[in-house]
This record gives structure tokens, C-alpha cells and sequence, in this order.
């Protein structure tokens, strides 16, 4: 059965919402208990995209409350609590107890509560007189959030700096590879499956790699571990495959601005758990909801914007048609079909309008939602020009460069401060070499426009330490001409949408084209030097030749953010291949290309670079 990250993490849930207690086949428990859910803002994070109030009505949940906020005591009634586990939380939870807030605590932590703080629990819930009312405690391993069935991130938030800070030292780098890890290793925990893992030699990549391998080795040689439903050998052919990078593999998709309607959406209108506000057509904002119960954004979610505003014509059109069909089967407008004396055939008629009443009002408001969404997109791309950034970018990372006249006239035109800067990273990110008197003409025409240019020349420095994002950048325009012949082979859909859309909407991902390599198993020069690890075997087996591949799962981590580009190619990857593979992606943040740009601007800063030279006058 394919992995379901999504449907994984609300049964555990809806579960723990049932004071633990199994739960029968509607997902509620056979005696309701009326409750009352605490949560911290982590936790209400987690489950935000996942469960709506009426779930919580569903599942006995009367009332909900942060837990640093005050509170009323509710006598005769169980508290579940859902929060990290943080000394702060953990001295709450301990005065709440001895102040008899509630009948009876059941304690549910997000990940595993480390000893010192389950003896500090212990010690203050006795000292207070109060451990009594204690019912439970819980580690859930759900320290992460799930966004849709193969999408999650683990909400850590400015990992890319913390990792690339030049004065971090060891311990701090150690304990920002050991929240990743922990992170990791709940969404394992919630799937219930032991990987064989992948990853580049060297970096962070490794380092969490080899810690999460040493993480579940410890973890299996307990009796009842996580794990034990899936220890059968033969289950291992079909375990998946985690394939861990590290942000720097591919800086540019990072950055880059994307024409397809999610990944826009989420960086122009900031997306955040699913929820999106947007200005209302009659003035006042209003709130959206965007995720798998809504089918437009289902399917249409990776179409590029033009196409997304044609299939909303095309829905509202079919919508009109099926309301005129309706209003004439019930108004009489045609007199064969609705005859007076026919009592029974009318009595049906109007039985099937009102059956198809609900249907078609929801039809309406996902109309409406994406009329307005789009409407406020197209103000955006029209005033920023974004659809002439993403073409632009996406050639230049394709040639490897481009004209000095059409770069200058890119920095001097339309857009906002940080589109013009994120042009002027993958310019440099996209060129062979760097040329000196060019980059300096770019520095002074940001200057000029009043960008902060510590980004820009935080990448210009890196650049120059670090050949291998020219190589990587060279290898992949080498790769797209095999990839297009490959793809002919197999989509003639893809070859009648013209070679301009192979070419600026499917540019292969080196990020999408190893995980392809990395799934397949087959020898390839990409990857031959990548490490192994397979944490159910002795150390010195890792390498056995049945670990290679091919899979049919895999589980994409990037370390230091990740965005909706790279979701959407590797769902395209997954949906390509025969047969259709399944593709899990998830990253410490899920990051807008402002936000990413911003993280490089303060590793700039702490590098001493940026805006040290006055503004240019001319």
C-alpha cells in the first residue's frame, strides 16, 4: 500500500484525541467522552492543516485553548494535552495540575519527552500534591507538519543559516542535525517504516544521514520498537528509499520564480498551512482554504497560470449550463418534459434538482474562490511582470547566461525590490564564470533601485569558492537534450505541447533527475559516489546489491527549506515513470524565494558583505 503521510498523522490524531483509545471505522471511539485540547502554537500548527473545528466536535473536543493562555478550571472533565516537550510546557502543565483545572490530565507530547523533564513532571506534580490527576503520558512522534498526502515540513524555522553561519560552532551545528534527526525520525515513526537511505558525500546531508541511521540502530534493538510490524525480511524489497540533500545541492531552485499555479500562489500570496488571505472582490479580506478537499487546486494546482485561467472560464461555463439545465427540467419552460398532468414524472424532476442542489452550490463557491484568487494574481503578475522573470530565469539557467542589454533592462524595468534581486542571483548562479566588470554594472544598477545587495554578493562569494554549481549547472543543460529524446519515447502529450514548454516549464531539476537515478538503481556516475545506509543491517553489510533498487517509494528530504518547484517536479517524476512510482516530499521550512533570499541577505550581513559602498548617483 502506497504511503500516506497525510492519513497517517490524522489517525494518530484522531486517536490521541480519543484519550488513546482505539477507534472504530468511522474514526470516532465506541464511548464518547466529552474533552477539553490544549495545545502550544507548534502543536496548533501541526494540527491546523489536518483537523477543523467540526472534526474536533466529532471527537468530543467541547473546548480548545493555547496553553499559555489563562484559563478557567472545568471540573469533571479530562484535559488532553498535544505540546512540544519544552521545560516552559512541562511547568504549565504543573501548575495546571495543582490548581485542579481539570478532572484528569492526559499528556501527549510531539516527540519524546527527554528524561529530565518527565523527572521534573514528576517531582512537581508531587510536590503540588496533584500527580494523581495524571491520567497518561504520551510520546506521539508527530513533530512535524503535513501539508498534503506527500508533502511535510518540520516547521524549523532558519535551518539554512544556522547550518551556513561562518561563527556556528560545532555544538550548535550538532544540535540543529539533532532536531533534524528527531524531525526525521517521527515521520518514520508515523509511517512505520525503516528506510535504506541515500545522500551526497559530505555536508549537512551526511550528517544527519549518518545520525538518523545511528538514531534508528539504537531504536530497533529494543523489543517494542516503532518499527516491529515491518521487521519480516522479505518486507525489506519493498522498503522505501530517503534520499537526503542539503539546500546548496541546488541553490536556484531556491530563488527562482515559477509560472505554475501553486508554487505562485505560494510565492506571491504567501500560502502558509494551507490558509491563504487574499483582498475580497468587494473590498475586506478574505480567507481561504487550499488543500485536498478542494478538486480544483487538486487538479489544476501544477497547470501554468494562463492555463488555470481558461479551466475557471470553462468551470463556470459548465456550471451555467447545468443550472440552466436544472431551472428548466423544475420551471416548465419546456412543456414535454414537465406536463401538468404528469404528477409523478414532475414530483421526480424536482427531487433530482434538489438532490443536485448542494453539488452545485459548492461547484459555485470553488469557482468563486479561484476567481478571486486568480484575479489578485493577475494584478500582481501585470504590475510585476512575473511571467517575463520566470521565462527569463528559466532560459538563462538553460543557455547559461544572457544578454547584457536584456539583464539591464530586467533590473531598470517592473518588479519589486526582491524580484530584481532574485533575478540577479540566478543570473549569477546561471553563469559559466563570473565576469567582474559585468557583476559590478548588476551591484550598481540594485544600488541604484535601493536593493540591499548582501545576498547578491553572499552568492558571488560562494560562487567563486565553489565551482561545482557551474558544474552542476553545465551538466544539467548537457542532460536536457537526453531527457527531451527520452521523454519523446514515452509522452506524446508532452511533445504536442510544443518544445518552448519542454524547454521553459519541464527543465528537469538536478534535484528531480538524482532522485530519479537514485530510484531506478541502476549504475550512474551521478550518484555512484552517494553514501548508503541501511539501519536493519550490520554496518559492514550496507552495500549488499538488492539495497540498490529499484524502489517503488521514496522519501525526498531537503535540509535548509524547500518550496512547491521541487514538490511539483517530483510529483511529475513520480506520475512519469512506469509504472507510477510514489514520492514523498518534505524540508525543514517550506520557504517563498523572498524568504530564502532574506536567509542568504543575513549570511551576507554576518559575512561583513552588502550595501558598504554609497548608492550610485548616476
Amino acid at each position: 500500500m502506497a504511503l500516506n503521510l497525510r492519513q497517517k498523522q490524522t489517525e494518530c490524531i484522531t486517536r490521541m484525541l480519543n484519550l488513546n483509545q482505539p477507534v472504530n471505522a468511522t474514526g470516532t471511539a465506541n464511548e464518547e467522552v466529552y474533552k477539553i485540547l490544549i495545545y502550544d502554537r507548534f502543536c496548533q500548527n501541526i494540527l491546523s492543516p489536518l483537523i477543523h473545528v467540526k472534526d474536533l466536535r466529532k471527537h468530543g473536543v467541547t473546548l480548545y485553548f493555547l496553553i499559555d493562555k489563562d484559563r478557567k478550571p472545568v471540573h469533571d472533565v479530562p484535559a488532553v494535552y498535544f505540546v512540544q516537550a519544552s521545560q516552559q510546557n512541562i511547568q504549565r502543565i504543573i501548575a495546571d495540575a495543582s490548581a485542579s483545572l481539570y478532572d484528569s490530565f492526559h499528556l501527549n507530547f510531539s516527540s519524546s519527552i527527554p528524561r529530565a523533564l518527565l523527572e521534573d513532571l514528576a517531582s512537581g506534580t508531587l510536590n503540588s500534591d496533584s500527580i494523581q490527576r495524571i491520567s497518561k503520558v504520551h510520546d506521539q512522534y508527530l513533530d512535524f507538519v503535513t501539508l498534503e498526502d506527500n508533502l511535510f515540513s518540520l516547521a524549523q524555522k532558519s535551518s539554512y543559516v544556522q547550518l551556513n553561519d561562518p561563527k556556528a560552532g560545532d555544538r550548535e551545528i550538532e544540535e540543529i542535525i539533532e532536531r533534524i534527526v528527531n524531525g526525521l525520525f517521527c515521520v518514520l515513526a508515523t509511517l512505520g517504516v525503516v528506510p535504506i537511505i541515500r545522500c551526497p558525500r559530505s555536508g549537512p546531508a551526511e550528517m544527519v544521514a549518518s545520525a538518523l541511521d545511528q538514531k534508528l540502530r539504537d531504536h530497533l534493538l529494543s523489543k517494542n520498537n516503532l518499527f516491529s510490524e515491518g521487521g519480516n525480511f522479505a518486507s525489506s524489497f519493498q522498503r522505501p528509499i530517503l534520499c537526503i540533500f542539503d539546500r546548496n545541492f541546488e541553490l536556484s531552485v531556491g530563488i527562482q520564480h515559477d509560472f505554475r499555479y501553486r508554487p505562485l500562489v505560494h510565492d506571491v500570496l504567501g500560502l502558509k498551512l494551507n490558509r491563504l488571505s487574499v483582498q475580497g472582490e468587494k473590498g475586506g479580506m478574505k480567507s481561504f482554504e487550499l488543500d485536498s478537499a478542494d478538486p480544483f487546486w487538486v487538479a489544476n494546482g501544477w497547470l501554468e497560470f494562463p492555463e488555470v485561467a481558461v479551466e475557471i472560464e470553462t468551470q463556470l461555463n459548465k456550471y451555467k449550463k447545468d443550472v440552466e439545465e436544472v431551472n428548466k427540467r423544475t420551471g416548465g419552460n419546456d412543456g414535454a418534459e414537465f406536463d401538468g398532468t404528469d404528477l409523478i414524472g414532475n414530483t421526480k424532476h424536482l427531487m433530482n434538482a434538489v438532490n443536485s442542489l448542494p453539488e452545485l452550490t459548492e461547484r459555485k463557491q470553488v469557482i468563486d474562490k479561484h476567481t478571486n484568487i486568480a484575479t489578485v494574481l493577475l494584478g500582481e503578475i501585470k504590475e510585476r511582470s512575473l511571467d517575463s522573470y520566470a521565462k527569463k530565469e528559466n532560459d538563462m539557467m538553460i543557455r547559461g547566461g544572457i544578454d547584457r542589454s536584456e539583464l539591464m533592462g530586467v533590473l531598470k524595468g517592473k518588479g519589486s525590490k526582491m524580484d530584481k534581486l532574485r533575478f540577479a542571483i540566478i543570473y549569477l548562479i546561471s553563469s559559466e564564470t563570473i565576469n567582474q566588470s559585468e557583476v559590478e554594472v548588476v551591484e550598481a544598477a540594485l544600488r541604484e533601485s535601493e536593493v540591499d545587495i548582501s545576498a547578491f554578493q553572499y552568492v558571488k562569494k560562494i560562487k567563486s569558492l565553489n565551482v561545482s554549481l557551474a558544474s552542476a549547472n553545465s551538466a544539467s543543460r548537457n542532460n536536457i537534450v537526453d531527457w527531451a529524446e527520452k521523454l519523446y519515447g514515452q509522452s506524446i502529450s508532452a511533445v504536442t505541447a510544443g518544445v518552448k514548454n519542454l524547454l521553459s516549464n519541464d527543465r528537469q531539476l538536478a534535484l528531480t533527475r538524482t532522485v530519479e537515478a537514485l530510484v531506478e538503481g541502476r549504475p550512474n556516475p551521478e550518484i555512484d559516489s552517494y553514501l548508503m545506509f541501511d539501519p536493519r543491517a550490520p554496518k559492514s553489510s550496507s552495500g549488499s546489491s538488492h539495497l540498490k533498487g529499484p524502489f517503488k517509494e521514496a522519501i525526498v528530504f531537503m535540509i535548509g527549506g524547500g518550496n512547491y518547484m521541487e514538490y511539483g517536479s517530483l510529483q511529475e517524476l513520480a506520475k512519469r515513470q512506469q509504472p507510477v512510482k510514489h514520492v514523498i516530499y518534505g524540508t525543514t521550512e517550506i520557504l517563498t524565494g523572498d524568504e530564502f533570499v532574506e536567509q542568504l541577505a543575513l549570511l551576507g550581513q554576518k559575512m561583513g558583505l552588502g550595501n558598504t559602498v554609497a548608492p550610485s548617483t548616476h
